[in-house]
């Protein structure tokens, strides 16, 4: 493998070669991620040599492979190698030397040496110390980050990478690319958003929840929490009693506690938030009315009027979170709250990252323009707007039909999964309940008084099960310590009926 050999000291113009002698395992092990079968190949070696370069395993003066044998040893076209070469050569990390081959230009030296500090405690608790609160401590739901590596994770919130319109995505990703688009959203928008999306939003996203909305009653957020945050940091006191559903959407207590030690618990049960006394006296309430979190109940039409009626009569301020909307055709769907509205009580968060994926980061609040106005100079302080170029995107992929489409796909494929679901879970779990509201694509599912569902999660874990334990959801995680969630956005079909049976196991052996 002589062929692979760097330059020796005095033809790479006196700089020492830190390229081991034996080149063949280097180069290996130099592009031991590249994924093969995988897209994008030209790009992914391209990084690995980009970021070799960077962290000095590449310096200056070695000779790169030739793309003959470079290609050989990473098994890819000849034409791979030599377009990622041709590429780097413009950005100037390697040069090219006619009948010589390819070698690292280097890069400018670095001031000192960089060294990962070593943490100590002392260090860690004079930190600790000037907190002025502590976040990490909050308890919040917990989903494993390689959760793909898993073969039967029924979580939800996630996606199944199998159902999301790649083709058509980047078909609205390469249009927002052209020139007159580039034009219109790498501009900064201070605190304004793309009004191409607010429009797709106006004529196609919301009429589908039966809500009409002028433009300047609609903001776009990074995601549906980063609305919550805005709208408890722009209401919410230190002495406002904020009504919180229990149990219910962790993040969204946590946010609330953040801003007021107030937070009361809202009582639940077949349909929904209570409208009772706790309810009234509220200054402000969290309400999931399409789904509740995380039961799945649906609010019938009469506690949803009877809601707006308290709080017009009581003045509290409603805050509807619609997570959960368009997903799956099933049953006769309830217009949400806001829709139902007359007295502007309603601030109603949407999402665009539930129906398409959670990476995407795109939702937005409707409510009344005194309270966008306010919300756009408060995101102002934050981040301005969301990125333009991903509001573009999105916008392309609904005016262009694909979100509607995108939704009846995933509707019939969720439909599907639930109703396999429905066949399997009594024999699976003959000891447990459930319930799931129509449209959900999640079930909340209770096991016989103390059962601990952290635990059950762990071992089934240990056999490629992932749920969700049902603690983190109530004020007192002992309420719901015998509960867990259990998705199904994010399993494939034909995972469903093995993972489900591995789980009755798992279960049964506790």
């Amino acid at each position: 493998m002589g062929k692979f050999a760097p330059l020796r000291r005095s033809e790479a113009a006196g700089q020492p070669s830190a390229v081991p002698l034996n080149d063949f395992l280097f180069w290996g092990s130099l592009f031991q991620g590249l994924d093969r079968g995988g897209s994008f190949l030209q790009l992914q070696i391209r990084q690995m040599i980009v970021s070799a370069i960077e962290d000095g395993r590449l310096p200056l003066g070695v000779r790169m492979p030739s793309s003959r044998d470079l290609a050989a040893l990473l098994k890819v076209s000849r034409n791979t190698i030599v377009i990622a070469y041709e590429q780097l050569v413009d950005q100037n990390f390697l040069v090219s030397r006619e009948r010589s081959g390819y070698f690292v230009t280097g890069l400018p030296k670095q001031i000192g040496a960089a060294q990962e500090p070593a943490a100590s405690e002392v260090d860690s608790r004079r930190w600790t110390e000037r907190f002025a609160l502590r976040p990490s401590t909050f308890r919040n739901i917990v989903k494993p980050l390689d959760w793909q590596a898993y073969p039967y994770p029924f979580i939800f919130g996630q996606f199944d990478p199998s159902l999301f319109p790649t083709n058509n995505w980047r078909e609205s990703a390469r249009a927002a690319l052209s020139v007159p688009e580039i034009n219109n959203w790498a501009r900064d928008m201070i605190d304004g958003d793309d009004p191409a999306l607010i429009e797709q939003l106006q004529r196609q996203v919301l009429p589908r929840r039966g809500i009409r909305a002028r433009a300047d009653e609609i903001m776009l957020t990074i995601g549906a929490q980063h609305a919550l945050y805005l709208i408890a940091k722009l209401f919410v006191r230190g002495d406002t009693l904020v009504g919180m559903e229990d149990p219910g959407y962790p993040d969204a207590r946590n946010i609330f506690g953040l801003l007021t030690p107030n937070v009361t618990p809202l009582r639940v049960d077949g349909e929904g938030v209570l409208p009772d006394d706790a309810f009234a006296r509220c200054t402000l309430a969290y309400v999931t009315a399409s789904h509740q979190c995380p039961t799945t109940a649906a609010m019938s039409r009469t506690r949803r009027e009877e809601i707006l009626d308290i709080a017009k009569t009581r003045d509290i301020v409603l805050v509807e979170d619609d997570y959960e909307s368009d997903l799956i055709p099933e049953g006769n769907e309830l217009p949400p709250l806001m829709s139902l509205d007359r007295d502007q009580r309603v601030l109603y968060v949407g999402s665009l990252s539930k129906a398409l994926a959670p990476g995407l980061r795109l939702g937005y609040v409707v409510a009344p323009a005194p309270v966008i106005r306010e919300l756009r100079a408060l995101r102002r302080l934050m981040l301005r707007h969301p990125p333009l170029n991903n509001q573009r995107v999105a916008a392309l992929f609904i005016g262009l039909g694909h979100y509607r489409s995108h939704l009846q796909q995933v509707g019939r494929v969720l439909l599907e999964r639930a109703r396999l679901l429905d066949e399997l879970l009594p024999r699976a779990l003959p000891d447990c309940r459930w319930q799931r509201g129509a449209g959900s694509t999640s079930y909340w599912i209770s096991c016989p008084d103390g059962t601990d569902t952290r635990r059950l999660s762990e071992a089934a874990r240990a056999e490629g099960v992932v749920i969700e334990p049902g603690d983190v959801f109530s004020i007192n995680p002992d309420a719901t310590r015998h509960c867990f969630r259990l998705g199904f956005s994010s399993i494939r079909t034909d995972r469903i009926a093995p993972g489900v049976t591995k789980l009755g196991e798992v279960f049964a052996g506790r």
